[in-house]
Protein backbone atom coordinates (compact mmCIF):
# COMPACT_ATOMS: atom_id res chain seq x y z
CA UNK A 1 0.00 0.00 0.00
CA UNK A 2 0.75 3.71 -0.38
CA UNK A 3 0.51 6.54 1.19
CA UNK A 4 -1.54 9.20 -0.64
CA UNK A 5 -1.88 13.09 -0.03
CA UNK A 6 -3.94 15.29 -2.10
CA UNK A 7 -5.04 19.14 -1.65
CA UNK A 8 -6.80 22.08 -3.28
CA UNK A 9 -4.57 25.04 -5.12
CA UNK A 10 -5.21 26.64 -1.80
CA UNK A 11 -4.57 23.77 0.10
CA UNK A 12 -7.84 24.85 2.41
CA UNK A 13 -9.62 21.69 1.55
CA UNK A 14 -7.10 18.70 1.92
CA UNK A 15 -7.15 14.51 1.84
CA UNK A 16 -5.06 11.40 2.49
CA UNK A 17 -5.58 7.70 2.02
CA UNK A 18 -3.62 4.48 1.58
CA UNK A 19 -4.36 2.46 -1.82
CA UNK A 20 -2.18 0.12 -4.33
CA UNK A 21 0.00 2.37 -6.49
CA UNK A 22 -2.34 4.45 -8.73
CA UNK A 23 -1.54 3.96 -11.99
CA UNK A 24 -4.52 4.68 -13.67
CA UNK A 25 -7.45 6.84 -14.24
CA UNK A 26 -11.11 7.58 -15.09
CA UNK A 27 -12.90 10.67 -16.60
CA UNK A 28 -16.73 11.20 -16.98
CA UNK A 29 -18.50 12.22 -19.72
CA UNK A 30 -21.40 13.67 -17.12
CA UNK A 31 -21.95 17.06 -18.07
CA UNK A 32 -20.70 18.38 -15.04
CA UNK A 33 -17.78 16.35 -15.02
CA UNK A 34 -16.78 17.22 -18.53
CA UNK A 35 -16.70 21.03 -17.86
CA UNK A 36 -14.15 20.93 -14.91
CA UNK A 37 -12.42 17.64 -16.69
CA UNK A 38 -11.02 15.88 -13.73
CA UNK A 39 -8.97 12.70 -13.80
CA UNK A 40 -10.84 10.64 -11.12
CA UNK A 41 -9.64 7.65 -9.42
CA UNK A 42 -10.94 4.58 -10.72
CA UNK A 43 -11.48 3.12 -7.12
CA UNK A 44 -13.70 4.45 -4.44
CA UNK A 45 -12.88 4.98 -1.18
CA UNK A 46 -15.43 4.70 1.94
CA UNK A 47 -15.72 7.47 4.43
CA UNK A 48 -13.18 5.06 7.26
CA UNK A 49 -10.26 4.52 4.18
CA UNK A 50 -10.31 8.57 3.61
CA UNK A 51 -9.28 11.49 5.47
CA UNK A 52 -10.73 15.08 4.66
CA UNK A 53 -9.19 18.07 6.35
CA UNK A 54 -11.32 21.08 5.58
CA UNK A 55 -10.25 24.98 7.06
CA UNK A 56 -13.83 25.73 8.89
CA UNK A 57 -16.31 26.92 5.82
CA UNK A 58 -13.64 26.40 2.66
CA UNK A 59 -16.00 22.75 1.89
CA UNK A 60 -18.89 23.40 -0.75
CA UNK A 61 -20.80 21.21 -2.09
CA UNK A 62 -22.59 20.61 -5.84
CA UNK A 63 -25.29 18.78 -6.91
CA UNK A 64 -27.30 18.16 -9.81
CA UNK A 65 -30.20 15.92 -11.30
CA UNK A 66 -31.09 13.05 -8.86
CA UNK A 67 -28.86 14.71 -6.23
CA UNK A 68 -27.08 10.93 -5.21
CA UNK A 69 -23.30 12.23 -6.33
CA UNK A 70 -22.04 14.51 -4.06
CA UNK A 71 -19.66 16.95 -6.05
CA UNK A 72 -17.35 18.77 -3.22
CA UNK A 73 -15.49 21.89 -3.61
CA UNK A 74 -13.23 24.56 -2.24
CA UNK A 75 -15.02 27.62 -1.39
CA UNK A 76 -11.62 29.77 -1.88
CA UNK A 77 -9.91 28.29 -5.34
CA UNK A 78 -12.92 26.63 -6.44
CA UNK A 79 -11.01 23.17 -7.34
CA UNK A 80 -12.86 19.84 -7.16
CA UNK A 81 -10.76 17.83 -4.45
CA UNK A 82 -13.50 14.56 -4.37
CA UNK A 83 -16.64 13.30 -5.09
CA UNK A 84 -19.15 10.92 -3.53
CA UNK A 85 -19.81 8.53 -6.32
CA UNK A 86 -23.61 8.04 -7.65
CA UNK A 87 -22.89 4.54 -8.20
CA UNK A 88 -21.38 4.03 -4.83
CA UNK A 89 -22.74 6.31 -2.68
CA UNK A 90 -21.35 7.66 0.21
CA UNK A 91 -17.89 6.39 -1.43
CA UNK A 92 -15.25 9.02 -2.57
CA UNK A 93 -13.39 9.33 -5.43
CA UNK A 94 -10.51 11.24 -5.58
CA UNK A 95 -9.21 14.05 -8.20
CA UNK A 96 -5.92 12.75 -8.88
CA UNK A 97 -4.75 16.03 -10.13
CA UNK A 98 -4.92 17.11 -6.60
CA UNK A 99 -1.94 14.41 -5.79
CA UNK A 100 1.28 15.94 -6.37
CA UNK A 101 3.10 12.63 -7.15
CA UNK A 102 0.81 11.71 -9.56
CA UNK A 103 1.03 13.33 -13.32
CA UNK A 104 -1.98 12.73 -14.73
CA UNK A 105 -0.61 13.28 -17.70
CA UNK A 106 1.68 10.08 -18.04
CA UNK A 107 -1.30 7.46 -16.72
CA UNK A 108 -4.16 5.70 -18.62
CA UNK A 109 -6.98 7.43 -18.44
CA UNK A 110 -10.76 5.26 -19.45
CA UNK A 111 -13.80 7.33 -20.25
CA UNK A 112 -16.86 6.69 -17.68
CA UNK A 113 -20.27 7.05 -19.36
CA UNK A 114 -22.08 8.90 -16.58
CA UNK A 115 -23.36 10.71 -19.40
CA UNK A 116 -25.57 7.33 -20.17
CA UNK A 117 -26.31 6.37 -15.99
CA UNK A 118 -29.77 7.83 -16.06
Amino acid sequence: MEQYHGACHCGAVSFDFSAEPVTSGIRCNCSFCKRKGSVLSPFTLSPNEITINAESGSLGLYQFDSKIAKHYFCNTCGINPFLESMLEPGNFRVNLGCIDKIDTFEIAVKTFDGKNLL
